[in-house]
């Protein structure tokens, strides 16, 4: 399995708009960081991990134009789907699924009602919508009829539920606050584990550093990477220094390998 960080910054991303902070002017790649997204490429099938508002600027980057086989969808703000319609060059090869439990599905159909319409005018991505449950394992392939299996693990936002999904044995995490008790069990015995940490404050609707590294110690994952950082997190350089073995800040473009 191979996974790449394709963003892995906040909502405002890094550089933030106006900012000039050290992080926000630093020359480190590093320190440069896109709003949070994933591509998960495991036995020939290729995920991506929400679509948010820079997912252009991320596959040009990338500069690996192929299919994607699924998207998966954590939760409906915009910094996680606001690059759906920028899905439209890979309907080239074939409509692209996307999977979002119920709540999350409806809130797209209305904020993206062109991309459901009965009939499609030219152009528009042809998105096949799934809705998927919490803790119920589905699967999804590609073209060569190669299945994985997907376990979708409910977190929360502050109050909102979201989602986050096991592949194998790695999982995605982000934009969580709290988990339920139950859901620590889905992700034992995991290799990778790709989870948010906002910044050194607490915030109300996010982990923070120290609440991260937390639940980063209780799963227990041979290695763990933090994403969805603000600028308030520090320099890349300085505060990788000050984490645990075994636990690392992500950034944009880094590949990780499992297994």
């Amino acid at each position: 399995m191979k996974i790449t960080i394709l963003g892995s910054g906040t909502s405002t991303g890094v550089p933030e708009i106006g900012c000039k902070c050290p992080v926000c002017t630093s020359n480190d790649p590093r320190d440069n960081r896109l709003r949070c997204s994933g591509l998960i490429e495991t036995e020939g099938v290729r995920i991506l991990m929400d679509c948010g508002p820079d997912f252009r600027e991320q596959m040009i980057r990338l500069n690996d134009f192929k299919p994607l086989d699924a998207v998966f969808i954590s939760h409906e703000h915009y910094d996680h789907v606001g690059g759906l319609d920028d899905l439209r060059p890979f309907c080239r090869f074939r409509d692209v699924p996307v999977y979002a439990e119920r709540y999350t599905a409806e809130r797209l159909r209305q904020r993206i009602p062109y991309c459901f319409a009965e009939h499609l005018y030219p152009g528009v991505p042809r998105i096949l919508l799934k809705e998927i449950v919490p803790d119920s394992p589905f699967t999804v392939g590609n073209s060569k009829e190669v299945k994985v299996e997907i376990i979708p693990v409910r977190v929360m936002h502050g109050k909102l539920p979201i989602l986050g999904y096991r592949i194998g044995n790695m999982a995605w995490i982000t934009d969580m606050l709290t988990m339920p008790e139950s859901e620590y069990e889905l992700l034992n015995g995991l290799d990778v584990l790709v989870m948010n940490a906002l910044r050194p404050q607490s915030h109300s609707t996010h982990q923070n550093l120290q609440e991260a590294l937390d639940n980063a110690k209780r799963i227990g994952a041979k290695e763990t990477y933090f994403i969805h950082m603000s600028h308030h997190m520090g320099l890349h350089s300085e505060v990788e220094k000050l984490l645990p073995p075994h636990v690392h800040f992500a950034y944009d473009g880094e590949v990780i390998s499992v297994g």
